[in-house]
């Protein structure tokens, strides 16, 4: 019998996304609204603003050595984000690649790699078809474009070793594998999977390497084995799920963001957390570093 799912916040997020395990707190953002949040992933209860931008802020990760700092993908790029501990919140802006793009963009998704670099997609505001980009930021400084092409990238996720990393384009409905070399360059595209009746959004590698998908506008999460075979499927009881991250080593929880901007009648769940027990544990989020 599948476990039972439980609503873990009761507030209700427009564009709830990249959910993180950091330092024993869930650490998610509102995207459109700027604002960084923070839920106690060891009970449920409502959720914590530890700052609100007057940019988009897509996702975030730590920041090795250095307690309570983040990097984010924010606005039209990455920046170091400070002062969320109760100070006044800053950026420090590491690149902004996406400044006075021909079509007006936003970062989107992001999150650091094995080896702490951190990696986040862009988009055009009005889905531009093939307008955004896949970005890595270096610890020695530097931000790359390393993929274009993209409407809507999400992810991307990489596997324990850091030799493979998976890419969705939401808006293709596809999820694409890349291996990686030592450096961070990404060899040929290899489609692992396309999705039906929904769009691919946040994605996690779990500890046995298999990839767990937010699907966007299906009420569904999905885990995929890295052949691409899908092995599990959970129902959501809101329409748009954004992202997953399992917290927890000895009772993994499995937690997922929904949203509801865009839908005309949200129903009672949409825009919640929500939690389910799962069987296999993942890592925590990776710090930048």
């Amino acid at each position: 019998m599948e476990p039972a799912i439980r609503i873990w916040s009761e507030d209700r997020f427009e564009l709830g996304e990249g959910a993180r395990w950091v330092g024993g707190d869930l650490l998610m953002v509102d995207i459109l609204r700027g604002r960084l949040l923070r839920l106690d992933p060891g009970g449920p209860g409502p959720a914590d603003e530890l700052a609100s931008l007057d940019v988009p802020l897509g996702a975030v990760a730590p920041v090795r050595h250095r307690d309570g700092a983040l990097v984010a993908a924010a606005g039209t790029g990455v920046a170091l984000l400070t002062g969320t501990g109760g100070g006044t919140a800053a950026l420090e802006w590491l690149g902004r690649p996406e400044d006075g793009a021909a079509t007006p963009m936003r970062m989107n998704d992001g999150c650091c790699d094995p080896r702490g670099r951190f990696w986040a997609g862009s988009m055009a505001y009005d889905g531009t078809r093939g307008a955004g980009s896949l970005y890595r930021a270096d610890p020695g400084g530097g931000v790359t474009r390393v993929l274009d092409g993209y409407t809507v990238p999400n992810g991307p996720a990489f596997t324990p070793d850091g030799s493979r990393m998976y890419l969705a384009d939401s808006a293709e409905g596809r999820i694409d594998a890349y291996a990686l070399d030592a450096e961070g360059r990404p060899g040929e595209a290899a489609v692992l999977a396309r999705v039906d009746g929904g769009s691919p959004d946040g994605m996690q590698v779990d500890a046995e390497g298999h990839l767990w998908v937010a699907v966007w506008g299906a009420g569904r999460v999905h885990r995929y084995a890295p052949d691409g075979t899908l092995v599990r499927v959970v129902r959501v009881p809101a329409a748009q799920p954004t992202s997953v991250c399992v917290v927890g080593d000895h009772e993994p929880t499995l937690l997922i963001t929904s949203a509801t901007v865009g839908l005309t009648d949200p129903g009672p769940a949409d825009g919640a957390v929500f939690a389910l027990r799962v069987d296999v544990p993942a890592a925590p989020a990776v710090p930048f570093g």
